[in-house]
């Protein structure tokens, strides 16, 4: 039976119960009992993939054993989506191989379902294999009980029955329906009804509804995208669980530190290092000890190299040529001053070879310089709002009906408030009253020529066509995208200036829409989900920019990373009637 405080499945999920058949003599040796313990691993070999004449991946190879749950980090652009697809089959390498394990699945940014499709039809697919698989052994066991064991197709019959036993085990068929209305509870999506089409619902539960089919599943090898993005602490977790007993493979990418954490076994950093991709072993708090180690390791290395290198073309140069063939003899040595000049200048000549040979060798396995990170360097998130009476926006019995109820709430002019709660808790929809852009019934009060910036969860640009210089200029105007240059605020990597918007990838959309903000200072900054879809390294920077400095600061999260070190005050919102409202009202 489900949970007893999860809801029961409902009829569309629940067929007529099936007990699990007891295993009948096979001629297969592999035990059923240990899970998956044969299963194939996910293999991928020397992956070369070229986007817009540029190498995303450049000789990746990565071995994903079952059991092993890998994490990829990096900075924005690196090309952690395009591994993924590139393992899913999704996307084709210029070059290298993948070895997937049959019914490999995979979770994109972007929702994979037809607007048009119902809740019903997404479960209906997600549990399909698993109910083949039990027709299928009913059919098989109806016929060996009806075939003699002595018939010359009874083995083979009977190895037939064994094979999809043995992966009916593997998906846990049997408690496919449960296991189901577990994945949407645990998801948050109990409550939604299962005639519901996907273009009726959120961009975030579209996005959780992909990641229970997955769950149902239960693939042999899972490659997910950003999984945490659109989960409170409670989906976080249970997906947590449900990810670490999985027998298969999983590789994901993700900036969700605490979930990085929690979950991973080891994790490939795809950015630019020594000998390519680094593979460490643990979560991320490990990660970021040897990291930083690392990269002093490579930086003292390439000094080194360097310094030799220049003492080889002193060598080369000018101490080799020190002893002088043409000095003139003195008169002790004026005999052998012949053979002594031609003794040195084949001893000139020895060194002169000796230190090009030495400092064209080590040119050419010279390390590469360090290329220098993206260091956020915004002046300021927001800057202080002149001096005046009271608070710069003031609540009082404000609500959205279905969405907000909050008894009252002030936003000093050095507020820094950390809103959070559950999904449906009216968020995002607080950010937009606090901002001017959703109307809402009560007293709302906010200074007169108040700047607000907000940072929305959904960043879109248009023209796509456009590349992101001319789009920062056109959007703060050229002379303010010129006293405050884009490549400046660290966000964005020069070589990503000139590309198209509509070619970047969803962080560096996100890092974008952030150097808008932060290249003209709001007196009241608005942050949605502020560290989704960024790079770990980045997130801790935006959290010290954010910690300090002028100005009235209000975000709203999930991330428990960073909710562990917030400093401000917390505003936490809690569903009840359909509404958010104040844990504690007036916080």
């Amino acid at each position: 039976m489900p949970h007893p405080s999860q809801p029961s499945p409902s009829p569309q999920l629940s067929p007529s119960p099936r007990s699990a058949p007891s295993p009948r003599p096979s001629r297969s040796s592999r035990s059923t009992d240990s899970p998956r313990s044969g299963a194939p691993a996910l293999l991928a070999q020397d992956l070369v993939r070229v986007l817009d004449g540029r190498r995303v991946l450049d000789g990746v190879s990565l071995t994903a054993a079952p059991g092993r749950r890998i994490g990829l980090i990096g900075e924005n652009g690196v090309g952690k989506s395009t591994l993924l697809r590139v393992l899913a089959g999704v996307d084709r390498p210029e070059s290298g191989s993948v070895t997937r394990p049959p019914g490999l699945g995979h979770l994109p940014q972007e929702s994979p379902f037809d607007p048009g499709t119902t809740l019903a039809g997404v479960l209906d697919e997600a549990l399909r294999e698993a109910r083949e698989d039990l027709d299928r052994l009913d059919r098989l066991g109806e016929e060996l009980a009806g075939l003699p064991e002595d018939d010359p197709g009874h083995p083979a019959l009977l190895d037939a029955y064994a094979e999809v036993l043995e992966r009916a085990r593997d998906r846990e068929a049997w408690d496919a329906d449960r296991r189901a209305a577990l994945a949407l509870a645990g998801l948050g999506l109990g409550a939604l009804g299962h005639d519901r089409t996907l273009g009726s619902l959120s961009g975030g539960q579209r996005a959780r509804l992909a990641l229970a089919a997955l769950l149902v599943r239960r693939p042999p090898a899972l490659l997910l995208d950003e999984p945490t993005n659109h989960l409170d602490d409670g989906a976080a977790a249970f997906l947590e669980e449900q990810l670490r007993s999985l027998p298969g493979a999983v590789v994901l990418a993700s900036h969700d530190r605490a979930f990085l954490d929690a979950v991973c076994t080891d994790l490939i950093d795809l950015d630019p290092a020594v000998d390519g991709p680094v593979r460490y072993g643990g979560g991320y708090s490990a990660y970021v000890k040897e990291k930083r180690a690392e990269r002093a390791r490579w930086e003292r290395r390439h000094a080194e190299e360097r310094a030799a290198a220049e003492e080889l073309r002193h060598a080369a140069g000018v101490t080799a040529r020190r002893v002088a063939p043409d000095r003139a003899p003195r008169d002790n040595e004026k005999m052998g001053y012949g053979h002594r000049a031609g003794r040195v200048q084949s001893q000139v000549s020895r060194r002169v070879r000796d230190a090009t040979r030495r400092l064209a060798e080590l040119e050419r396995t010279a390390v590469a310089a360090p290329p220098p990170p993206l260091r956020f360097a915004a002046p300021a998130a927001a800057v202080t709002a002149p001096d005046g009476p009271g608070p710069l926006v003031a609540l009082r019995d404000v609500r959205v009906p279905g969405r907000l109820a909050l008894p009252g709430l002030e936003v000093s002019t050095t507020e820094r408030l950390l809103v959070t709660g559950g999904n449906g808790a009216g968020k995002s929809t607080l950010l937009a009253v606090l901002a001017g852009r959703l109307p809402a019934e009560g007293e709302v009060v906010r200074r007169p020529a108040l700047s607000v910036g907000l940072l929305t969860q959904d960043t879109v640009f248009a023209p796509a066509g456009r590349t992101v210089r001319d789009t920062y200029a056109r959007e703060l105007g050229p002379e303010r995208a010129e006293r405050v240059p884009l490549a400046g605020l660290g966000l964005l990597a020069e070589a990503d200036l000139d590309r198209p918007v509509g070619r970047l990838s969803v962080g560096q959309r996100r890092r974008l829409a952030l150097a808008l903000l932060m290249a003209r200072p709001p007196e009241l900054l608005l942050l949605d989900e502020p560290t989704n879809h960024l790079s770990p390294r980045l997130c801790d920077e935006l959290e010290e920019a954010l910690g300090g400095g002028p100005g009235a600061i209000v975000l709203a999260s999930h991330d428990r990373w960073l909710r562990r070190r917030w400093q401000g005050r917390e505003l936490r919102l809690e569903t009840g009637r359909g509404e958010g409202r104040a844990a504690t009202p007036g916080v």
